[in-house]
């Protein structure tokens, strides 16, 4: 018989899922911090291996409210505010400012600004520069994996950064978002979309939605005078922006001049291109799959419209959820 713990039925299955995953995370922690004091990461030769770590940390912080954040709010709109105005009054101002006009899409925009940038802040503070450096004694095969493929800094930046925090956040969205850091990681968000500089972004949104025949919902008044030219030349900024580093990114792999290239030899510049356009593709459908998913998990089963593959990947995403909840 399986042992209880709480609502969770633990098999010697699922413990033994736990217990590795676990000890996975403890090893690819171990193994991170290790190559650090090494000094065989860009900060920490630059800089200090000391501040590697700190900037690691701190960037692990920051990313996991940025996810959080993202899953209480995406999963807030249908709440009434009234409801925890009293008791949670920071949250309160969180979703008064995101849910004025269009600001929820305009946080999402420069959340994933944010995550990237931190994301790569991450890298530059745990990639190995030379494979070869000793870790721990490791056999070559395991610094392969899990430093120079970088499985490491995977695991312990989804588990921490991002993982944790948004099953937590879907499920206790009122009380995850209660705080000031929650409120000054929605200021920075909508500054960094204010700044227009990934405003190209919209561009492709009405031209989607003008193939489609679909208009674009909004919860403010069409742009007019000086908002509609704002608006505007902030996309052709963005276009340009846009348009240098494509340039750039491509000249580099086209050239080797690039990661891949070094390590890697055996991948062509013409591959590298490829796989870098189908791995955005991927990251992309992942991305907006997730907030599609924590909105639909919110709504009635009657509102979830009509499609034959969206209301079954309504119902599994929502029947995962249950079971996230009760492992939370």
């Amino acid at each position: 018989m399986p042992t209880k713990m709480g609502m969770i039925s633990l098999t010697p299955f699922t413990l033994l899922r736990y217990t590795l995953s676990v000890a996975l995370l403890a090893f690819s922690i171990a193994i991170v911090v290790a190559l650090i004091f090494t000094g065989n990461t860009r900060v920490a030769r630059d800089a200090n291996p000391w501040v590697a770590l700190i900037v690691t940390a701190i960037a692990i912080i920051w990313l996991s409210m940025i996810e959080g954040e993202q899953a209480s709010l995406v999963g807030l709109p249908p709440v009434d505010p009234d409801l925890y105005k009293d008791s949670h009054p920071i949250t309160y101002k969180v979703a008064a400012l995101a849910f004025r006009g269009d600001n929820l899409d305009r946080y999402l925009m420069g959340r994933q600004f944010m995550v990237l940038l931190v994301v790569f802040v991450i890298g530059q503070c745990t990639s190995p520069l030379d494979p070869t450096v000793d870790v721990l004694g490791l056999p070559s095969g395991v610094k392969f994996v899990f430093l120079d493929i970088g499985l490491a800094t995977i695991v312990f930046t989804c588990v921490l950064g991002q993982l944790t925090t948004q099953v937590n956040a879907s499920h206790c969205m009122i009380d995850f978002a209660n705080n000031y850091f929650a409120l000054f990681t929605l200021y920075v968000a909508m500054t960094i979309e204010f700044t227009g500089v990934m405003h190209s972004a919209y561009l492709i949104q009405n031209i989607l939605a003008a193939v489609s025949g679909k208009p674009i919902q909004s919860n403010e008044p069409p742009k007019t005078g000086f908002t509609f030219a704002f608006f505007w030349g902030r996309v052709i900024m963005s276009l340009a922006i846009l348009g240098f580093c494509v340039t750039v990114v491509l000249y580099a792999l086209l050239n080797g001049y690039t990661s891949v290239s070094v390590k890697y030899p055996s991948i062509s510049p013409p591959l590298a291109v490829v796989l870098l356009f189908f791995f955005m593709s991927v990251v992309g459908c992942l991305e907006g799959m997730q907030i599609a998913f924590f909105a639909v998990a919110k709504i009635p089963a009657s509102e979830r419209g009509s499609g034959v593959l969206a209301r079954r990947l309504a119902i599994s995403c929502s029947a995962g959820m249950d079971r996230t909840c009760q492992a939370s």
